[in-house]
């Protein structure tokens, strides 16, 4: 059976690393881990009720996200919202030089602050951890000096001005994470054109088959293997419209060849197509046709 730890505080994750140093701040840490002693004990689930972000540039441990290992060697990034579960194997080898750091902050440190409102746009953070982020060297060096300086600050006696500059380096990091990461889906773009083949594929086949209801994101992520954030962004940076959007386009199309080529009712076509309300298809198609179904169907 595996063993499951949760880390609720920062103080937590000092005793889960056996770290010796202070807790200089309640609410954030950065980790070096050279100075990490891990003895992961076989098949432990690991679970925080902060934001994590972690960089090796060693693979010690066999990592998984559910029951897939990460891509994760020799300089990557993961990103990780609170609650998501981490699993990791035994310890493999020993390694001369263990590199890398992790930052960690707990939600209430932010939460009266304008970064709070902007988490959302930051959609690696709920990435599946197989979707690490593979940093070059020039990438690496600018995250590393975004880190110290938030290590800096920690270091300096706390004054007034103590949360406002932790809290902006931790939005400098997350905001050049952001643009790393659009950076990864344009160098990926053959695996990413496979995918938006894949997605259509499945959509244009849904409406045949025997399905009920609407099909959903995660059903879609499901089906291509990606988590539903990092399914939308990828879709996002090769068609400019989201997951969402595909959904809906595909669900438009098969509603406006109904409404053209049989005398089904709106509703029977609204039930038909998924929909759990008729008001709610009239409503979508106006809006992505700029007219209702009736007068689709009559010009």
């Amino acid at each position: 059976m595996s063993k499951f730890i949760h880390m609720r505080t920062i103080p937590d994750l000092f005793q889960f690393f056996k770290l010796e140093q202070p807790v200089l701040h309640p609410l954030v840490a950065v980790v070096d881990f050279s100075r990490v002693r891990e003895e992961i004990i076989g098949d432990t689930r690991v679970s925080a009720d902060f934001y994590t972000l972690i960089f090796k540039n060693y693979n010690r441990n066999n990592i998984k996200y559910g029951r897939k290992l990460v891509d994760f060697t020799d300089g990557s990034l993961i990103c990780m919202s609170p609650q998501q579960v981490l699993e990791m194997d035994d310890d493999l080898e020993v390694v001369p030089q263990m590199m890398g750091w992790g930052v960690f902050f707990h939600p209430d440190l932010i939460r009266a602050t304008a970064l709070n409102e902007k988490m959302k746009n930051y959609t690696f953070l709920s990435y599946e951890v197989s979707e690490a982020l593979h940093l070059s060297e020039k990438e690496k060096q600018i995250l590393y000096d975004c880190v110290q300086k938030i290590d800096a600050e920690l270091h300096e006696n706390i004054d007034v001005h103590s949360q406002d500059i932790i809290v902006s380096g931790i939005e400098m990091l997350l905001n050049y994470c952001s643009r790393f990461y659009g950076r990864q889906f344009i160098t990926r773009k053959n695996s990413n054109n496979a995918v938006v083949a894949q997605v259509e594929k499945i959509l244009t086949g849904y409406f045949k088959g025997d399905n009920s209801g609407l099909p959903t994101v995660k059903y879609l992520a499901d089906k291509v293997n990606l988590s539903p954030n990092y399914l939308s962004d990828l879709l996002k940076k090769e068609t400019g419209k989201n997951a969402q959007d595909h959904i809906h386009y595909y669900v438009i199309e098969e509603a406006k060849n109904s409404l053209l080529s049989t005398n089904k009712s709106v509703g029977e076509i609204a039930y038909g197509l998924g929909f759990e309300y008729p008001q709610y298809f009239n409503k979508l198609f106006k809006q992505k046709t700029g007219k209702t179904p009736v007068e689709f169907r009559m010009n």
